[in-house]
């Protein structure tokens, strides 16, 4: 839990906490026990959190972070496994109605969006932490890619939000590596932009949220328009490219391999089918 010990409890989702502190809020992703893994519950809540801060003309700055020991492990495996069955995902349709809303309803609020990174943040966790505006992150926080340790492709904007950050070496080295980067060495890459220690991090992260909501809102919103037409103005269409591609790798052997792997703790013995 980063910087939300001294706030107030605003509302109460199921998989979601969103806390207040005057003009500043805070969304806590909320299932510690699956590291905040993303299942369909927390996709609907995460969206429903996403909508308040945003319409709520008295919430001025807006942090993103996760409760217990990871900011998100990413989509829920267990949950993808056993809604498929033994047949196959439509990932395209989760991509598109679940995932896609949140990650650009975060990258077009018209008020700064700050990821407070607690812990691990691999997948479309990544992505998450990615589309805020700054990223912070504790010292023992790492970053994983990890799509491709499972027969997947980056989504949820990571192909176009991780390139943009840190250029096209290093961003096929996440993505086609799938090793985790130590927080550390994401500010060192340009991935993020603040690492603290784990002991400061919460009180750092308080600071810039109440220093970011006391701020000229309107003219955060404007750096945000001015910034998104540069770097992601063909962010829609680049999602849409995502799910494609990703469904074509959900219905490959390897992600079937991957999956069976994941749900029996094994490596996994990829084909290339």
């Amino acid at each position: 839990m980063a910087g939300v010990s001294d706030d107030e409890l605003y509302r109460q989702y199921e998989t979601v906490n969103l806390y207040r502190r005057g003009p500043g809020a805070t969304i806590e992703l909320n299932r510690p026990e699956r590291m905040n893994a993303w299942s369909q519950q927390f996709s609907a809540d995460l969206l429903a959190a996403i909508r308040e801060v945003t319409d709520n003309p008295e919430i001025r700055a807006v942090v993103v972070t996760g409760a217990g020991r990871a900011f998100s492990s990413g989509a829920d495996l267990k949950e993808t496994a056993e809604q498929a069955g033994g047949g196959t995902v439509d990932v395209h349709k989760i991509l598109t109605e679940r995932y896609h809303p949140l990650i650009t309803g975060v990258r077009r609020m018209p008020k700064p969006v700050i990821a407070a990174v607690n812990g691990p943040a691999a997948g479309i966790g990544l992505s998450l932490a990615l589309a805020c505006d700054i990223v912070v992150a504790a010292e023992s926080a790492y970053f994983s890619l990890a799509f491709v340790n499972i027969g997947l492709v980056p989504d949820g904007g990571s192909s176009l939000f991780v390139p943009a950050r840190v250029g096209f070496a290093r961003a096929a080295e996440l993505a086609m590596l799938g090793d985790r980067l130590d927080a550390r060495k994401a500010v060192d890459w340009g991935l993020i932009n603040q690492v603290w220690p784990d002991a400061e991090f919460p009180a750092r992260t308080g600071e810039l949220l109440d220093r970011m909501a006391a701020g000229a809102t309107k003219s955060y919103a404007g750096i945000k328009r001015q910034l998104n037409q540069w770097m992601y103005d063909r962010m829609d269409a680049q999602l849409e490219f995502e799910a494609g591609i990703q469904q074509e790798m959900a219905d490959s052997g390897d992600f079937a391999e991957g999956l069976a792997a994941f749900a029996a703790k094994r490596p996994p013995r990829f084909s290339g089918a």
